[in-house]
């Protein structure tokens, strides 16, 4: 089954909690405080698998978690990190962000990798807190939360020709002549549903992708047919073949072909400026001469190269191949910029931002902020009294002051809320 979109849940591993110890050993007085540092959280990360034709695979699990961080121990013992999950999807495949449509990654090279979701820092263990003042701290920070995303997969298939024209011009009998692809062929229209790729071999060292796309009708890029979704897999072709079919006398070929290539303008400008070849197929039906020539010499009068073939017996059709590859080798391939083996995702950080919402009560956010606070352990009242400490060197003490909170006023920072007090 072929589809080329998907919604996917990413969630990476919790950070392991920081250990809280103290050494207890003979004849070691005093020993101090020896727990450990929690392990970091997994990461969720996609890479681009050649192997892969379809997004099918995410309609079965569209859940993806990494495993969480191990709990620090004692005798400064740090937990194991969380394993990785790996999400592979087909090279051509553009991530992005459910939320506000961003992209995430546009993988179109085979082994290429992207983080999509950052797991969560191990807490630090009691060891790490210990001062000259401080010398034996009974708190630990808590592990921080893996990143959690909603993210969308669009396939866009990665071919070097498109094959267009409308429903039973021939395009799938002509895919199945020059490669090894068997798309269903009937006679009648709308039989092929999804898009076909098929390599075509002309001679030793010379091949290049063919995608057979479902025949477009009037209305395409607004989705008639579901031809907004057939047209994306144009976008990465280098040449277009587009197929007509002459032997049906009560189709106008040149005002199908002109509609047809409107779709493309209105779809996607680029795409109507991108190189055609135009084949008439199934000649071996014996359409009349006279309407071949008429068409012929519009085309050709527009600027368009027109070969006649037949997909059933093969007339015509590797010279068309062949053509096709002359043109292909004349066209600048792709631009393709070295990939680093995994690629990082910018991280953006949400700045400090302290606001008053109503009286007695104040809103905090900032990735910063919000981070240190979920990381502290509220039960313990040393830990607590840390974090006081570091929201004063933060300076949002300092803002609320200036906003007038008072004791006992509501203070909510991320999901938590806490009271105010001097």
């Amino acid at each position: 089954m072929f589809v080329d979109e998907a919604e996917i849940e990413v969630a990476a591993g919790d950070g392991g909690d920081g250990a809280v110890s103290l050494r207890h050993e003979k004849h070691v007085p005093r020993g101090g405080p020896d727990g450990g540092n929690g392990g970091r959280g997994g990461e969720v990360r996609g890479t681009a698998d050649p192997s892969l034709r379809t997004l099918v695979d995410f309609t079965y699990r569209a859940r993806h978690r990494a495993g969480d961080g191990g709990r620090g121990g004692s005798g400064n013992r740090r937990g194991r990190n969380g394993a990785d999950e790996i999400v592979r999807v087909p090279v051509g495949t553009i991530i992005r962000d459910s939320a506000d449509r961003s992209v995430v990654a546009d993988l179109t090279y085979a082994g290429q990798e992207i983080v999509l979701a950052r797991g969560g820092r191990g807490g630090r263990g009691n060891a790490s807190f210990a001062t000259a003042t401080r010398r034996t701290p009974r708190f630990a920070e808590k592990g921080e939360p893996g990143e959690r995303r909603r993210l969308s997969l669009e396939l866009k298939l990665l071919a070097d020709v498109g094959l267009l024209g409308l429903p039973n011009v021939g395009k799938s009998s002509l895919i199945a002549r020059v490669s090894a692809a068997r798309p269903k062929i009937a006679a009648y229209p709308f039989t092929t549903l999804v898009p076909n790729l098929g390599v075509v071999r002309v001679e030793e060292g010379t091949s290049f992708v063919v995608a057979d796309l479902p025949g477009l009708v009037r209305g395409a890029h607004r989705g008639a047919g579901r031809g907004d979704r057939f047209l994306r897999h144009v976008e990465r072709t280098r040449l277009l073949i587009h197929v007509l079919d002459p032997t049906d006398p009560d189709r106008d070929l040149l005002a199908d072909f002109a509609a047809l290539n409107e779709e493309l303008k209105l779809y996607q400008e680029e795409l109507a400026r991108r190189r055609q070849l135009v084949a008439l197929n199934k000649i071996d039906l014996r359409p009349a001469a006279e309407r071949l020539e008429a068409v012929e010499k519009s085309l050709r009068a527009q600027g368009y190269e027109v070969l006649r073939i037949s997909a059933l017996t093969g007339e015509g059709v590797w010279e068309l191949m062949g053509r096709t590859a002359q043109l292909l080798a004349e066209e600048q391939p792709r631009p393709r910029e070295e990939m680093p083996p995994r690629e990082e995702r910018p991280r953006s950080k949400r700045p400090l931002d302290v606001a008053r919402m109503g009286s007695g009560s104040y809103l905090i956010t900032g990735d910063d902020v919000e981070r240190v606070v979920v990381m502290t352990d509220l039960r313990n009242e040393e830990a607590v009294r840390q974090l006081h400490r570091r929201l004063e060197r933060m300076g949002v003490i300092r803002r609320l002051r200036d906003l007038g909170a008072k004791d006992g006023d509501r203070v909510t920072i991320g999901a938590v809320e806490l009271d105010f007090v001097e």
